[in-house]
């Protein structure tokens, strides 16, 4: 990558600002899952094993630039002290005189964690005496938090112009090449597999992978806008009227999206549908369309054969998004087939990346998330990245002109 990154930087007895993502689950001090912490310790066990002092901030929740009590980020400190088998020192505020007190007591290989930088509304406004007021207390920032790298906020991009070195950590460094793998240069065949909800949430991602994908998988609730538009009677199952047109126009293109190429854009051909509203009666639909009165809950046994046929031949993989309502195991076939078909493909050479929360969420009840080559921990983070968007959290950092030397204009 042409950004600065952590191994690039002197970090000994530097005063290291850390944007990391801990907007983890808690519920009555107890944190739900812990794999947003244990992604950023690469990156914070550096700083601590090259002497630096440490400052950790991260937002936790919505809550709207006051201090709820529900999203401090004191659970988390405890539970990083135990990862790291030593005292995190938590700050009440992530500004402000006693922060700067904080600091200035830290030891090399100390960690302080700020408080939820989001009990402030100037974050989010990416305020510029806010973000000063955050880089103040340091040497150089460190952004390792993938998941906000979509954000303009102050603790991911206004910092950056306060401090002469800003540089990557390890997760974001691994984020930005493995998602980059499947992006510009996949080895073929290349096969992308979206689901979820809705058409709206993928569509750019849909249309910039056009032309680089073998195959595009359709499945989930979104599949059912693209059958909509193709002449399927759907039933009650999720529709987005307002894009139909444009999915039939992604069909077309899809149908030679340039010159020489033809991409499989693949669609279900049957569906698990269950009774509209109560979801008390389900059963196999006898082809694609779906009878009134019912509703498509998951792709069909046909549907998981065709797909899983082409996952397995893949040399790379791109998967955002479950099949069908997974969390409910009678509708969960789907998206449990095609996370082993990946893991499967994964294990005989291909190149595969898995994010979103929901299929991460059915990788894990699958016991399949480390057979995975790169599981990302961004949601709307990976979809702007996949959809070729700039990320400003990335943007913002420091370019590399040779060596470790940094573009300090």
């Amino acid at each position: 990558m042409d950004k600065l990154v952590i191994d690039d930087v002197e970090l000994t007895g530097r005063r290291v600002l850390m944007r990391v993502d801990f907007n983890v689950p808690i519920l009555d001090g107890k944190i739900g899952d812990t794999t947003r912490i244990e992604a950023a310790l690469p990156s914070i066990n550096k700083v601590i094993s090259e002497k630096g002092k440490l400052i950790l901030m991260s937002h936790l929740g919505r809550p709207k630039g006051k201090v709820v009590e529900k999203y401090s980020l004191a659970p988390v400190a405890k539970k990083l002290s135990d990862y790291l088998g030593k005292a995190v020192t938590m700050a009440s505020d992530c500004v402000g005189s006693e922060v700067e007190a904080a600091v200035n007591a830290l030891n090399e290989g100390d960690v302080l964690l700020l408080e939820n930088t989001r009990f402030h509304k100037a974050e989010t406004e990416n305020d510029a005496t806010f973000s000063k007021q955050l880089a103040s207390v340091a040497d150089i920032f460190i952004s390792d938090a993938f998941g906000a790298a979509h954000r303009a906020h102050a603790s991911t991009v206004g910092v950056t112009k306060h401090l002469k070195e800003n540089a990557a950590g390890y997760l974001l460094q691994t984020e930005i090449e493995s998602l980059t793998k499947v992006l510009e240069n996949p080895e073929k065949p290349y096969v992308v597999i979206l689901g979820g909800a809705k058409v709206s949430d993928k569509i750019k991602v849909i249309q910039n992978l056009l032309t680089k994908a073998s195959a595009i998988i359709i499945g989930g609730g979104m599949s059912y806008t693209f059958l909509k538009a193709k002449g399927y009677e759907i039933g009650g199952s999720l529709l987005e009227e307002a894009h139909l047109s444009l999915a039939n126009n992604v069909m077309v293109v899809a149908k030679n999206p340039h010159p020489h190429k033809k991409i499989d854009f693949m669609l279900p051909s049957d569906h698990t549908i269950a009774r509209e509203k109560s979801h008390g009666e389900f059963k196999v639909s006898e082809g694609v369309a779906v009878e009134n009165g019912w509703q498509g809950v998951d792709i069909g046994p046909q549907s998981i054969t065709h797909f899983t046929e082409k996952i397995l031949n893949a040399k790379s993989i791109l998967w955002n998004g479950p099949m069908g309502i997974f969390e409910n195991d009678n509708f969960a076939r789907g998206t449990m087939a095609v996370a082993q078909a990946v893991a499967t493909a994964t294990k005989n050479g291909a190149f595969s990346v898995v994010g979103g929360g929901d299929s991460v969420a059915a990788l894990e009840k699958a016991g399949l998330k480390s057979a995975i080559s790169h599981v990302s921990t961004g949601g709307g983070a990976s979809l702007e990245f996949m959809a070729g968007m700039d990320l400003p959290g990335i943007s913002a950092l420091t370019k590399v002109k040779k060596a470790t030397k940094i573009d300090s204009e």
